[in-house]
């Protein structure tokens, strides 16, 4: 019976926690320095009270550049041979390309040099994007099948850990000036360059750790060692009949699902705050709790949520998870003012419930859309799952920022609920992907072992 290498998992999902440790300090910090810093050169550059929407084109650069370099930097990595590995070279390189690029963005900032500061931004976030896929495809490299739900639940919460972290090194470090008086200076005043100094060290320490520990090529020629002992492969016919006639049809809706839950789920992330002013009259600091709740139970969910996974199967969990959302997202679009001042808790509740069903799917949703790939196109397939969710990414501001305009703020959970509801549908013709349950104890379901 094979049981999960914990040990092993974690160190592959340093990867995945450096880079999600660096979107975590982007999303927090690059928008409020492009405002505040360079607010002044963007009115120069694009005209009076146009800094916010150039920093929100800007801030989409990321999402546009993935949808064209995950798939391909996936793919290449497919067809790359070292003696390190298929993932491994990627995922060095590109971290040092983007270490040293972030410090250089940190001094451009600092001297106030938006030329060289947009450069290293823009090469920065090319350097992000050649090792994403490479970094998330490698755990479905080195972990069989039947175990990559559970496998996926320590990498996301390893991911969570990064974005912890990042979070830590930008309430620590992002400081304002003091004037004489012993006042704040000024937003635009405020020093950025310790923070991103302290990022780049800890994504070189993560990845140092991790070139030391995972040995790619060698863990990958054993595990397909012990896949050819214990597993006897299908006939070749049945495999191409599979593979060809079904298994397509169901990546495709996987692949439209993560784009329907992503612009639920995301429509929802990035108004909320909005949402709350209007709507209930609060401020950002309280509305943040709610995204808040969001993440800790997230967090929470991924372990027991990846062993239930294996115990009654990636689609039915999922379905859990969708039905959780849609739960919450009907719940709240019922809720006015009078009834969350009343019992502000209840909203509390609709978003830990958000949070396990979103984890709930991404625990799952991945790890089936990898598992219709065959062992040479792992990457390539990562990079499809990314840019479909990307892709949502970009189109959910817009499309729901468009309906809020008509209609107002009300409408962003009948929005998100739809999107979830098309979600469910779409999944219902999703047939592979899945692997059978294991029936074992979930203390059996994970393994320490060297």
């Amino acid at each position: 019976m094979q049981k999960l290498n914990v040990k092993r998992t974690v160190f592959i999902g340093l990867a995945f926690l450096s880079i999600s440790a660096f979107w975590q300090f982007y999303d927090q910090v690059i928008p409020y320095l492009l405002e505040f810093s360079f607010g002044d050169t963007l009115e120069g550059m694009f005209g009076a009270g146009s800094k916010t929407a150039v920093t929100n084109v800007i801030m989409s650069f990321d999402n546009i550049l993935a949808l064209f370099l995950l798939p391909f930097f996936g793919s290449l990595s497919d067809r790359t041979n070292t003696r390190f590995g298929k993932r491994t070279p990627y995922i060095v390189i590109g971290t040092l390309l983007a270490v040293f690029f972030l410090v250089t963005m940190g001094f451009a900032e600092q001297a106030n040099n938006f030329p060289i500061f947009f450069v290293a931004l823009f090469l920065l976030l090319l350097s992000m994007s050649t090792y994403r896929s490479p970094a998330v495809a490698l755990m479905p490299d080195l972990t069989p099948a039947s175990l990559r739900s559970r496998a996926n639940a320590i990498i996301n919460l390893m991911g969570t850990v990064g974005g912890g972290v990042s979070l830590v090194l930008v309430m620590v470090l992002v400081k304002k000036e003091k004037l004489p008086d012993g006042t704040s200076a000024p937003a635009s005043d405020t020093v950025y360059l310790p923070v991103m100094l302290a990022l780049a060290a800890f994504m070189l320490l993560a990845i140092a750790i991790f070139l030391l520990t995972v040995k790619e090529k060698k863990t990958a020629a054993l595990l397909k060692q012990e896949k050819a002992e214990d597993e006897a492969p299908l006939p070749k016919t049945a495999h191409l009949a599979v593979s060809q006639k079904e298994s397509r049809r169901s990546l495709l809706f996987i692949l439209l699902s993560v784009f329907l839950w992503f612009m639920a789920y995301n429509g929802v992330t990035t108004a909320i705050s909005r949402y709350c002013e209007d709507v209930f009259h609060i401020g950002v600091s309280e509305s943040s709790g709610f995204t808040l709740v969001a993440l800790v139970a997230a967090a929470i969910a991924f372990i027991p949520v990846g062993a239930l996974s294996a115990r009654i199967g990636r689609r039915p969990v999922i379905f859990i998870g969708i039905g959780l959302m849609l739960t919450g997202f009907i719940a709240a679009t019922f809720m006015g003012e009078a009834l969350f001042h009343s019992a502000k808790i209840l909203f509390y509740i609709v978003f830990a419930m958000v949070g396990i069903g979103w984890a709930s799917i991404n625990v799952n949703s991945f790890p089936m859309a990898v598992q219709i790939s065959s062992e040479e196109d792992v990457g390539k397939y990562t990079g499809y799952y990314y840019a479909f969710s990307m892709a949502a990414q970009v189109a959910t501001p817009i499309v729901s920022g468009f309906l809020i305009s008509f209609c107002g703020y009300r409408i962003l959970f009948p929005y998100a609920a739809i999107f979830m509801a098309l979600a469910a549908v779409t999944m219902c013709f999703v047939k592979h992907g899945d692997v059978k349950a294991e029936k074992r104890s979930v203390l059996e379901s994970f393994d320490t072992a060297d």
